[in-house]
């Protein structure tokens, strides 16, 4: 069965940092990425990695303060977050693309999400 679990979501004030993880199971390795939704908004992008994570892509409102990361001996990704702002708050969820090596920022192509994580960053 495959699965995918975030954790690491928690309530910050700006300027800290967080960070969040997204363990697989289930699947092959493949695309992944983090995207997430504030509340009234529709879900948005965040950051992709590729699967051999030569390949990473970020949302200009995140470019220079998230990184995305993994690691697939241990079916792993991470989406360190600093200089966080409450803009930011959201429940943020990862995402699959098992067999694919691209990066993808497009909420369709991916197959398979977690249940999401809450990031409340207060001012």
């Amino acid at each position: 069965q495959v699965q995918l679990v975030e954790s690491g979501g928690g309530l910050v004030q700006a300027g800290d940092s967080l960070r969040l993880s997204c363990a697989g199971r289930g699947f092959s390795s493949g695309a992944m990425g983090w995207f997430r939704q504030a509340p009234g908004k529709e879900r948005e992008f965040v950051a992709t990695i590729s699967k051999s994570s030569s390949r990473t892509s970020y949302a200009d409102s995140v470019k220079g303060r998230f990184t995305i990361s993994r690691d697939n001996a241990k079916n792993m990704m991470y989406l360190q977050m600093n200089s966080l702002k409450p803009e930011d708050t959201a429940v943020y969820y990862c995402a699959s693309k098992p067999g694919y090596s691209g990066t993808y920022s497009r909420e369709s192509s991916y197959d398979y999400w977690g249940q999401g994580t809450q990031v409340t960053v207060s001012s």
